[in-house]
Order: structure tokens, then sequence, then C-alpha cells
């Protein structure tokens, strides 16, 4: 049944008719009513569905554009956007989701303690014999896998990390709750490279398929070195968003 709006676009509730208009699109799109690419109804349709003004209908449209949801195309009509990565903001791959009204959710593939990774240790300052925590998750858009991230954290600084509830929470969120980590910014390396097998069959992408890769270093409020992320993200399914700022 249609709440009861009048042609303002108020709510008899008080909920303004835009913002339920904008929900009822989100939770399609979390559902996979509505996919990447889909069409999103008309401001004409949309109008006389929820029975409110055209301008209404349009400002609904207008506010999950900018919130980088939906795309509009000149002649063709309203679609959803596939996701972007933002880079003038740190955030965790839950905060990422959560800000587009979808439901976040993950596969860890690998949480346990390691050594023999020099490498990742001198990204983070230490030395070649610390040993680290690695997690492993594939990060999914409903069932279809769209992501692969490996974090890597000093294990001394995080007991029992691997032990966290990491396919249901943030990293971010445990880190900052659990150990006290106040998570400041990050440098990031980005550039393009190719699925090897293994990759492609946890991406569901041929073998040399076109990928983006990120690297990234994330740094407490203190300076120290914190975390170092490898991701491998599947370059249909994203486009980047970068605000330069003077």
């Amino acid at each position: 049944m249609l709440e009861t709006t009048d042609m303002s676009g108020n709510h008899r509730n008080g909920t303004p008719a835009y913002k339920r208009i904008q929900s009822q699109i989100r939770d399609r799109i979390a559902s996979a009513r509505l996919k990447p690419g889909d069409a999103v109804a008309s401001e004409r349709e949309l109008a006389k569905t929820h029975k409110v003004s055209l301008m209404t209908a349009r400002h609904a449209l207008a506010g999950l554009e900018q919130e980088g949801i939906v795309e509009r195309r000149l002649g063709a009509g309203t679609f959803v956007a596939v996701p972007k990565i933002h880079f003038n903001k740190l955030m965790s791959y839950t905060e990422q989701m959560s800000s587009r009204g979808l439901a976040p959710r993950s596969r860890v593939l690998v949480a346990k303690a390691i050594d023999g990774e020099p490498e990742v240790a001198a990204r983070l300052g230490l030395t070649e014999a610390t040993r680290l925590v690695k997690i492993q998750r594939l990060r999914l858009r409903d069932e279809e896998p769209f992501a692969l991230e490996t974090c890597y954290l000093p294990a001394a600084d995080f007991p029992d990390l691997a032990s966290a509830p990491l396919g249901r929470s943030s990293l971010f969120a445990i880190l900052e709750h659990d150990y006290g980590a106040k998570l400041a910014y990050a440098d990031e390396e980005v550039d393009a490279t190719s699925a090897d097998a293994n990759i492609a069959e946890l991406l569901s992408v041929p073998r040399g398929a076109s990928l983006l890769r990120i690297r990234q270093t994330i740094y407490s409020a203190k300076g120290k070195a914190t975390i170092y992320v490898v991701g491998f993200y599947r370059s249909e399914r994203h486009t980047l968003f970068i605000r330069r700022l003077r």
C-alpha cells in the first residue's frame, strides 16, 4: 500500500517523500533487483507511482546522483552506477558499501599469523623477521566477487586479531574499538595489472584479465605504519573518483 503524500512531497507522517523514494531505490539495489547498469524508473514514473510532484521525484534522483548511487545519461535516462572508489577519504570496505546503502559482504580466505614476508615488513617499517597477521578477504556484491584484498598488520600489536569476526565486521572498527588504534591517513599506489590463475579463479574473470591494483600503507594518528593492504579489483566493476585539493 502506498503511503499518503501531498503533491508538495511531504508525508503525512513527517518523512519527506523524496527520502522514501531514495530508500526504495537503495533497497532494490541492495537486494539485487537493480544492478549496476540497470535503468531506474524515470522522474515521471516515480512521480506517478509515489503520487508526488515531478519536482519531488527529480529531487530524489538528484540526491542519489550526488551520492554516486545512480548516474544520468543525457537522452537515455537514469541508471544504477557502478561502485566508485573514493580516494579523498580513508574508508573501510564496510563504510564504503554502507555509504551507498548496500549491505557489505566478505568471505574470509586467510586469517593467521605468518612470517617470511620481508617486503611487507619493510612497508610497515619493521624488521624482516617480524611476525605479521595476514587477513585475506574476498569482497562480494550479492554473491558476485569484485575484489580480493589482503591486509598485513604487526602481530605483536594486534594479538588474537586472526580470531576476530572479520567476515562480519569492519577491520577498521575492530582495530579502533578492540585495540584502541586510531587510523588517520594512507599512502596509496594505484596501477593496472592482469589476473594470474589464482586471482582469476577467485574473482571469476579470465586469466590475464585487466585488474585495478591498489597498494595502501595505512598510518595511525601518531604516524606509525599500521596496515599494509594489497587489493585487486575487477576493472569493469569500478570507476575512480579522485578529488584533488590545492
